[in-house]
């Protein structure tokens, strides 16, 4: 369990920084609304779940003693060291504030235009996580560090639907928050904390997978 909650946190703590997604969300929330935002939520998650099965599905062949499995886990805290830098060396970095005013929202209430509208959304919300590389190499390191029991078929699929469910409810919320004012700006002034504090977490996870490599 500790283990889980571990990985859990590290993925959880990943989405918390703003990225191309978060961006998406952002605007098709400010643009048309959260509702048809949801649509893009859904897709960026589907996305992420496509890289979550391959990801996890690829190291089921691996012994946990072979070598590519130990190149994996190196390589896989080498990105998460990666991630670590640019998340304290850019924190505070990103403009939350001052995106498109809302517009168009007269154009998509008619049912048949909503469901087009958000049918287009998601779409476009599937291509931006399926065309971020960073999303495949992010969920090949996590599923590289484990190990024991956790490197089961049952353990790998709770691992899976946890951050599939993770990814969609956190974006779910983004899309619902992002349209109150009061909200983005607090979480703009949080936001450079929350990635230095991301940051760190994921510098000591990658290095505790080193120790334990070396080991």
């Amino acid at each position: 369990m500790q283990q889980f909650l571990i990985i859990a946190a590290a993925h959880f703590l990943a989405l918390l920084s703003p990225g191309p997604d978060f961006f998406l969300i952002a605007r098709t929330s400010l643009s048309m609304g959260w509702r048809v935002a949801t649509g893009a939520c859904l897709g960026i998650a589907a996305a992420n779940g496509v890289f979550i099965v391959a990801a996890f599905g690829g190291t089921a062949v691996l012994r946990a003693d072979s070598s590519l499995f130990v190149f994996l886990q190196l390589a896989g805290s080498g990105y998460l060291l990666y991630l670590a830098y640019l998340f304290i060396r850019h924190a505070g970095a990103s403009a939350l504030i001052g995106g498109p005013p809302p517009r168009g929202k007269d154009e998509i209430e008619m049912p048949g235009r909503a469901a087009a509208a958000w049918r287009r959304a998601a779409r476009m919300g599937f291509l931006s996580g399926i065309l971020n590389p960073k999303n495949a190499l992010f969920y090949a390191s996590l599923a590289a560090m484990l190990t024991g029991p956790h490197a089961s078929a049952g353990w790998k699929t709770l691992y899976g639907i946890w951050m599939f469910g993770a990814v969609l409810a956190w974006d779910v919320l983004v899309a619902v928050a992002v349209g109150n004012e009061a909200v983005l700006r607090r979480f703009t002034r949080a936001l450079p904390w929350l990635e230095r504090l991301s940051g760190i977490f994921l510098l000591l996870l990658a290095l505790g997978v080193v120790v334990i490599v070396a080991g």
